[in-house]
């Protein structure tokens, strides 16, 4: 399991790299080592991004603790934190942002002077790219399909951007209700609740946010009946491989307002990369990276 981490280190050495990498199960297709790799590269510097793959080395959250260590012995600026990690990794931290502890994930960490320090860029990640495209948009009443990682992160964001009732719809009911009353903690002028009944949550709803992995590659299908999509809602969309998943089609297709889930993966990346390097890195760069790579491979 350590040789997943330390490989590259023990071929290449590490002296005048920034080493990085990615934690999490089936991860082969992510675009974050372009991504972080390219821009270093266009900055000056040297910086390797490696996949730590759970799928590949047989194994699931509870090599966390190992990988960790490893990282660091290895001379690792940091890890970000994927399916299934996010929360899974909270107890191994010294150290976690406001941010995080209020979402309750972590996607990025970053290892300095002996410890782990938890950040969750996923937020910031979705709230740029949301409030380019939606800032006019009706926050009225929000359905936000999915409550994990990636999910939480999305429900902080639509909270920060002023969304006044914020439905959570979860398959399961028990942890879409343990975030809902989480994020009312934080934020007690609003209406936040948890529910397994998309078919309930949706006919009031003005905006659509969906954070599940359906639609994406080898997870086919749309994550609500296509009955419930309606003109007058806005749709943003978590997954970007595809970009244009069947959501999305369904949703232009009736006339609503949409956000493809690109946005998000460049701006988590912009956010981690400052982070892991401190350099401020250059964001239509980054972005326009991401499209050209997407569209190459599509």
């Amino acid at each position: 399991m350590i040789s997943e981490v330390s490989s590259f280190a023990t071929e290449h050495g590490v002296p005048d790299k920034v080493l990085i990498g990615l934690i999490g199960a089936d991860i082969q297709r992510s675009k974050s080592p372009y991504l972080h790799e390219q821009e270093a590269a266009e900055l000056g510097f040297k910086l390797h991004y490696q996949l730590i793959d759970l799928s590949r080395i047989g194994k699931g959250v509870e090599a966390l603790p190992e990988l960790l260590s490893a990282a660091e012995a290895c001379g690792f600026a940091g890890v970000n934190i994927t399916h299934p990690c996010k929360q899974a990794v909270i107890p191994y931290l010294d150290q976690l942002s406001e941010d995080a502890r209020q979402i309750g994930a972590v996607n990025t960490v970053v290892f300095r002077d002996g410890k782990r320090y938890g950040h969750n860029t996923d937020w910031s990640g979705f709230a740029e790219p949301f409030r380019r495209h939606f800032a006019a948009d009706d926050l009225q009443r929000v359905v936000l399909l999915g409550g994990g990682g990636a999910g939480s992160a999305v429900a902080h964001a639509l909270l920060v951007a002023g969304t006044r009732e914020l439905v959570i719809v979860d398959q399961d009911a028990r942890r879409a209700a343990t975030l809902a009353a989480r994020l009312h903690g934080f934020f007690p002028d609003r209406q936040v609740t948890g529910s397994s009944d998309v078919g309930q949550a949706m006919p009031a709803a003005s905006g659509l946010v969906h954070a599940t992995p359906t639609g994406m590659d080898g997870h086919p299908g749309l994550p609500l009946p296509e009955a419930l999509l309606h003109g007058d809602l806005w749709v943003a969309e978590v997954v970007y491989f595809p970009l244009e998943t069947e959501l999305l089609q369904l949703a232009r297709q009736r006339g609503c307002r949409v956000l493809d889930g690109g946005g998000m993966a460049v701006w988590q990346a912009i956010g981690a990369f400052q982070l892991f390097t401190g350099r401020q890195p250059d964001t239509a760069r980054m972005e326009r990276h991401f499209r050209s790579m997407i569209a190459a491979q599509a």
